[in-house]
């Protein structure tokens, strides 16, 4: 079979001259020694791609041959494991090689010594893969006995996930490589643990050398080329220490947070999200190829998003080198436990800091995200002053290994500590979603239902006891509506006009991508297809500018009732968020109808309304805005029913 993954899998550590993809079907037993099955590394064994499709099987083993290229002799053998859910006990020729404990960060063995001389080696990998997952970092994957949220929870991905391979280096080697634009945009800050001499070279820009290495050097670079979602540039660094080389690359790029604004590179960013979970329909956790991985954002950005959430996961670092490539911001947040024990928390928080750690180089991202609703903590912060104090701990964790980011400390509910404040609102009444959405946005006052069951609504509240987040910079962190796809459509467009029309909101984060199992609430299926969704088309809802209709909507197909035999007045606001003043057209259509009206709309800015006379006419209002040259910019629509 050809080997599935074959790409390098660290580009942001990068020793891709030399290395074995240990990817492809592997000896797989139920129980020790019974090596009766094949699986499909790197594929879950619960789900189809991995060829064992294994349920709940708390315990397997994996075995394969080794054999180190002739080549490396006289060079330390590495093996390298990208994730494992969850605990791994590794062996080589019986001898224990590595233990590891959680299911998203990589971790490694110098196996040099334990094969033997013709550098072959009998590889075995124990992972335990509890079924109750309460206690431990593991996000959405479904839990048994059930987490509190399972009824948007899924099959689990359990056992080697990512890719597994082999690479040499030599004994002093380089164990760090961190990349940092400086404050100033005009060079690349390098941060390494490694041996001396030490070269830096960023191609065809700079060379940097140094006999005693100090830790930390910056490079600068004469006519710096910025990193931003229109120029996604990034720099390539090629670091050598002693005899040890490494490639990493980053982008010069500065996120700001102050006065109500998320900012890149001084420019206000509306921020117009989309939640992604990171499933697939044939791999669960695994993408079946890099392509797919490409695919996800690039289907985010033909829907109008700049920025993906994605959500409780640390996902595949080859997803976060096509986010950096191609121009997608990126909120980043670790996967999330069930319970709060201490024994949780701490599991929670070193995932956390380990999610800075591996993929703090990545100029995509520009959140960073802790808790999510208070998953882990019994959904109980402001009512417990030690699940506060978890909270202020994750903050502090992320925010003192960087503080160049905003960090959510606790998505959706409760803020203790954060530099961003977000609140998850869901509500399927227009009327109440636009006066609830107006008095979070605009009042002190932040309280909000949340229905946590089929029967139970309670209500939270977006601050825990003693926090002030008057001044912070606010957006809505989950949003979304609908059973149908036409009703999702319906309500994509009416919600989002909602938010856009409040200029102290920061931006938003649409619920979700695509569809996952049960949940089918996606713009895309579970398999990437586009939807029905009643003639609503999403690039036009998340666009730069937008039009919002001043009405309040009754039902899909029935938006406004029109009286028989008079005319009607609809009111239309733009929201613009371009850099540039919007000095254009608006026109509408209705049957044989028309009409025009100027635009005149400021960057970063809702206009007064621009009332529309329109005949009492039943059918499908058109309007769109045009720039200057005669480009469309902004589509929606109404539909008029007697």
């Amino acid at each position: 079979m050809n080997t599935p993954r074959p790409e390098y899998p660290r580009p942001h550590f990068d020793r891709s001259e030399r290395w074995v993809n240990l990817n492809g079907e592997w000896e797989f037993a139920r129980k020790a020694d019974r090596f009766t099955e094949t699986i499909v590394v790197p594929f879950p064994w619960e789900h189809p791609d991995s060829g064992v499709s294994a349920h709940w099987l708390p315990t397997a083993w994996y075995r394969r041959q080794l054999q180190r290229p002739e080549d490396w002799a006289g060079e330390r053998t590495i093996l390298h494991f990208g994730a494992v859910h969850h605990h791994a006990t590794v062996w080589v020729n019986g001898d224990l090689a590595v233990e590891h404990d959680g299911g998203y960060l990589p971790f490694e063995a110098d196996i040099t010594d334990l094969l033997d001389a013709t550098g072959s080696g009998e590889l075995v990998v124990r992972v335990d893969a509890p079924t109750d997952k309460r206690f431990i970092p593991h996000g959405k994957q479904r839990s048994l006995p059930a987490d509190d949220y399972d009824g948007c929870a899924f099959t689990p991905s359990s056992g080697i996930w990512q890719t597994v391979w082999l690479e040499p280096r030599p004994a002093a080697y380089i164990s760090r490589l961190d990349l940092r634009p400086t404050d100033a945009l005009d060079g690349i800050e390098v941060t390494l643990t490694g041996p001396s001499p030490v070269r830096i070279e960023i191609p065809g820009v700079a060379v940097q050398e140094y006999d005693d290495w100090p830790g930390t050097a910056t490079v600068p670079i004469p006519q710096p080329r910025l990193w931003s979602v229109d120029d996604p540039h990034v720099y390539d660094v090629v670091v050598t220490a002693g005899e040890d080389t490494v490639r990493g690359y980053t982008g010069l790029r500065k996120v700001e947070w102050h006065g109500g604004t998320l900012a890149v590179n001084g420019v206000p960013t509306y921020v117009r999200g989309v939640l992604d979970q990171g499933f697939w329909p044939t791999g669960g956790h695994t993408a079946p190829s890099d392509e797919a991985l490409r695919r996800d954002l690039e289907l985010a950005r033909a829907a109008g998003f700049n920025l993906v959430r994605k959500h409780i996961k640390l996902e595949d670092p080859r997803w976060l080198y096509w986010a950096d490539r191609l121009g997608m911001l990126v909120w980043a947040e670790p996967p999330s436990t069930g319970r709060f024990t201490p024994e949780a928390v701490a599991a929670f928080e070193d995932v956390t800091a380990g999610m800075v750690a591996r993929d703090g180089s990545h100029p995509s991202i520009v959140i960073w995200g802790g808790y999510n609703e208070e998953w882990g903590l019994d959904w109980d912060v402001p009512g417990d002053p030690a699940k506060q104090d978890a909270v202020r701990r994750a903050y502090r964790i992320i925010r003192d290994a960087d503080p160049t980011r905003p960090v959510v400390d606790n998505s959706g509910w409760a803020h203790v500590e954060t530099d961003l404040v977000d609140w998850h609102y869901y509500d399927e009444n227009v009327g109440s979603w636009a006066a609830i959405v107006d008095r979070l946005i605009n009042t002190a006052d932040g309280r909000f239902p949340v229905r946590l069951g089929p029967e139970f609504v309670a209500e939270k509240a977006i601050a825990a006891p003693g926090f002030d987040g008057t001044d912070k910079v606010q957006l809505n962190g989950e949003y979304g509506g609908g059973s149908t796809s036409v009703e999702r459509g319906w309500h994509l467009r009416w919600q989002t006009q909602e938010l856009r029309r409040h200029p102290r909101n920061a931006g938003y984060i649409y619920t979700e991508l695509y569809d996952i199992e049960h949940e089918t609430v996606g713009v895309y299926t579970y398999d990437r297809r586009t939807k029905d969704l009643g003639g609503v088309v999403p690039s036009d809802v998340h666009a730069e500018t937008v039009l919002i209709v001043d009405v309040t909507p009754d039902r899909p197909g029935r938006d406004l009732v029109v009286p028989t035999g008079r005319s009607i007045v609809v009111p239309v606001r733009v929201s613009h968020h371009g850099r540039d003043p919007l000095l254009g057209t608006l026109h509408w259509s209705l049957g044989d109808a028309s009409g025009t009206a100027p635009v005149d709309a400021k960057p970063f800015a809702v206009t007064d309304a621009i009332e529309l006379t329109l005949p009492a006419t039943a059918g499908r209002l058109l309007l769109w805005a045009t720039d200057a040259a005669g480009a469309v910019v902004a589509r929606t629509a109404v539909d008029l029913a007697d």
